[in-house]
């Protein structure tokens, strides 16, 4: 894969990340040791936060709930994103702060897998964008149907075996990734 890296922290909200079973603590780790090794390496990090449609929504930015994680506070040169669709390329300036970056590779973290990560993901490849999930640095909550590990597990798989021309996908553990 040739071209700049970004690394792209999808949705890692106290909003979020509060209601999610043990798995915080598992994950969030994992997303600040690849945050921290990104600003290392001089890679930008694009921190991209949901923004709910009114004031009684948990993530709307006037709760607790939009607030980032502290696992991930913003570096100083992050570039943050707001969005309103699980499409974080949907009506944001996205595309164009990557492009402007020369941005070909993103390595994506964040929550919630089945809704913005995954919607996140697709819609990345299809704009012509290399992308690794990173397997063990998403995360969701148990949906009443679905554990949070089979969610996990099924959007990896799926991922993984995703064939779009023209560019590369992959699913790898964060111990893998490499932003050289």
């Amino acid at each position: 894969m040739a071209g700049a890296a970004a690394l792209a922290v999808v949705d890692v909200q106290q909003g979020l990340i509060d209601g999610f079973e043990t798995d915080g603590s598992e994950v969030l780790p994992v997303i600040g040791r690849l945050a921290r090794q990104a600003r290392d390496a001089s890679v930008l990090v694009v921190l991209i936060q949901h923004c709910g449609p009114t004031i009684d929504h948990p993530l709307h930015r006037s709760r607790s709930g939009w607030a980032l994680d502290p696992m991930v506070e913003p570096g100083p040169d992050d570039l943050l994103v707001e969005k309103r669709w699980s499409d974080a390329f949907c009506e944001t300036n996205l595309d164009d702060l990557l492009r402007e970056a020369s941005v070909t590779r993103m390595v994506l973290v964040g929550a919630q897998t089945e809704y913005c990560v995954d919607t996140t993901a697709r819609r990345a490849a299809s704009m012509g964008y290399d992308v690794e999930l990173v397997g063990d640095g998403h995360t969701t909550s148990s949906d009443g149907l679905l554990s949070r590990q089979q969610i996990i597990a099924h959007h990896n798989q799926t991922f993984a075996n995703l064939a779009v021309d023209g560019v590369t996908l992959r699913v790898i553990p964060s111990d893998e990734v490499s932003f050289d």
